[in-house]
């Protein structure tokens, strides 16, 4: 990622946080829409469930200038959810729920500089975590 995607994503993120809650119920609706095989992968109370989606996805945002510090937890991560049955495909349809949700709560401030910045940092971290769970897997 380069420096201003990086200020990009940061920036926009700012914008998410006072809507997180919402947000969250938005990115799991698009996500049961685009995958509806993935709801039985989330077994407890969806609204605990999104509160640390977005402290996740925080993480991250917070240290995307530093992805090297956060890496052995994203590809930790990647194991864990191998374990709980998604599959690599999945990770394909929770970015474009991401993306959709972003637009959604963004509005005209989700511009295609900010839909670039953050698919290019969803990539990163998902391919991170793909790769992880291939290797748990022995693939």
């Amino acid at each position: 990622m380069t420096p201003d995607q990086i200020t990009l994503v940061k920036t926009t993120w700012q914008q998410v946080l006072p809507i997180q809650d919402i947000a969250a119920r938005l990115f799991y609706g698009r996500l049961f829409e685009l995958a509806p095989e993935t709801k039985p992968l989330f077994r407890g109370d969806m609204t605990e469930q999104g509160r640390k989606l977005m402290a996740m996805i925080n993480t991250a945002v917070s240290n995307l200038d530093r992805l090297g510090d956060i890496l052995p937890a994203v590809q930790d991560m990647g194991r864990r959810h191998a374990g709980y049955g998604v599959q690599e495909a999945h990770y394909d349809q929770v970015g474009e729920a991401l993306l959709w949700t972003l637009g959604q709560g963004l509005g005209e401030h989700f511009t295609p500089a900010a839909q670039e910045a953050w698919a290019t940092a969803y990539g990163a971290l998902a391919g991170a975590m793909k790769e992880a769970a291939r290797l748990a897997q022995g693939a």
